[in-house]
């Protein structure tokens, strides 16, 4: 791994987190995702389930956890199973961890080869009463290939039907939308690179640069400070692809007198930054996207101050409909008897801006986490409002990282580069 070893405090402690929400006489199984093929004999590069990491540590393929904590073998509480390396594989494919490394690692004592996991799973399941097995349950997720989580959860239940299942997901939703001590200075430290990036960016762009390489600056930025590179891929879309949400193909000329909007964020151990900035191509707004972006900004900056305990994101996003209804009108994109007069299930804003404010981040840019929770202390959001005036071929989107506290919001990224004169300063001195 690029990333600094984490300190095993981490781990330990979610694991106990984690065990609190067991019923008792239960055991947990975590895997490893797959490697997955691309053709031939390719395949793409590995990503560890971030629940699996969440809760070892263990940053490496064909691994599985085990967590038991009423057995009354205390050596089986807490197992992991790894991949046993050879010479073979060393030669092949590099290092993986030794047993003791992962104890070093994870805090888990007890650590088997993956070649005796049925064995001693076996051994367990005459000892436990309900079995928690994991599956990605994101409100959002399109899953169509088949996981390992999958595959093992047909195989239990075919070869153990009389115990009781129960889902690991509402589990982890809970615990990990709560980011503690340590979380909180990795998602620092991906920002910190995401810094960085954007500084070299403010000094590269000009007329006649190509989309794709602005992609390639910030992927440079990234890897040279120990990010395995993009949390998710990185929209750089200049011109009218502003008004594209999830533009990716990055292949256009930027053209003088245009704004590029640029959504990328490093990946730092797993964990994720979301940056989004708008800037005018040649270094200078011209009236009409300045003001367009300064009602972003009044949006973003409203929008931030309502991050705080006790709120929720129904109520978040209702009040940020209203704030952005004015700027609408001020920017004559919204007419205001218009907007008096609406079907309050459709607001005429959706027009201009037709995506949510915020959104879960830790592990996954659009981490896990209960949509209907209250917001708490130690919850990281996004707050990224955006003005897509397609007619215009003007997209301007903000979005910075927000710590919620007891004290209230904690802007992560308040040192980057915001108000529209430090970017066109910035810009004018490269």
């Amino acid at each position: 791994m690029k990333y600094e070893q984490i300190h095993s405090e981490l781990f330990i402690y979610n694991r106990a987190n984690f065990a609190k929400h067991l019923q008792k006489c239960s055991l947990a199984v975590f895997h490893s995702n797959d490697v997955m093929p691309t053709n031939a004999d390719g395949t793409m590069a590995f990503r560890q389930n971030n629940d699996l990491f969440y809760l070892s540590g263990i940053d490496q393929e064909e691994s599985i956890l085990l967590l038991f904590p009423d057995t009354r073998d205390v050596r089986h509480r807490e197992v992991l199973f790894l991949r046993e390396t050879n010479d073979l594989i060393l030669t092949w494919e590099g290092y993986k961890l030794t047993k003791e490394q992962a104890q070093q690692v994870s805090g888990i004592k007890t650590i088997y080869w993956l070649s005796e996991f049925k064995q001693v799973f076996n051994t367990l399941m005459a000892e436990v009463e309900n079995v928690y097995l994991n599956t990605n349950e994101h409100t959002r997720a399109v899953v169509e290939v088949e996981t390992r989580d999958a595959r093992f959860i047909k195989w239990c239940k075919e070869n153990y039907p009389l115990h009781h299942y129960y889902r690991s997901a509402p589990v982890m939703h809970t615990l990990r939308a709560i980011k503690s001590d340590i979380e909180i200075e990795l998602i620092k430290k991906a920002c910190a690179i995401t810094e960085k990036a954007f500084l070299r960016l403010l000094r590269f762009i000009k007329p006649g640069v190509m989309e794709y390489e602005i992609e390639a600056e910030i992927a440079h930025e990234f890897l040279r400070n120990r990010s395995r590179g993009p949390a998710y891929g990185s929209i750089i879309a200049s011109g009218t692809n502003a008004c594209i949400l999830h533009y990716v193909d990055n292949n256009q000329e930027c053209k003088d007198g245009e704004v590029i909007l640029m959504d990328f964020g490093a990946e730092y151990a797993n964990y994720a930054a979301d940056l989004t900035r708008s800037v005018p191509v040649n270094g200078t707004f011209t009236k009409r996207q300045r003001d367009v972006y300064q009602g972003v900004l009044n949006v973003l900056e409203a929008a931030r101050k309502m991050l705080v305990p006790g709120n929720t994101l129904d109520q978040y996003h209702a009040f940020v409909g209203t704030i952005m209804e004015n700027e609408l009108i001020k920017l004559d994109l919204l007419n205001e008897n218009d907007v008096r007069h609406q079907d309050p299930q459709q607001p005429l804003y959706k027009k201009y801006f037709m995506h949510g404010t915020s959104h879960f981040l830790g592990l996954d840019v659009h981490d896990v986490g209960n949509k209907y929770r209250t917001f708490e202390p130690g919850m990281v959001f996004t707050c990224e409002p955006g003005i897509y005036i397609r007619e215009e071929g003007l997209g301007i989107r903000l979005e910075n990282d927000i710590l919620i506290t007891r004290h209230g919001p904690q802007d992560l990224m308040a040192s980057i580069p915001l108000q529209p004169q430090d970017i066109e300063r910035i810009m004018q001195e490269s």
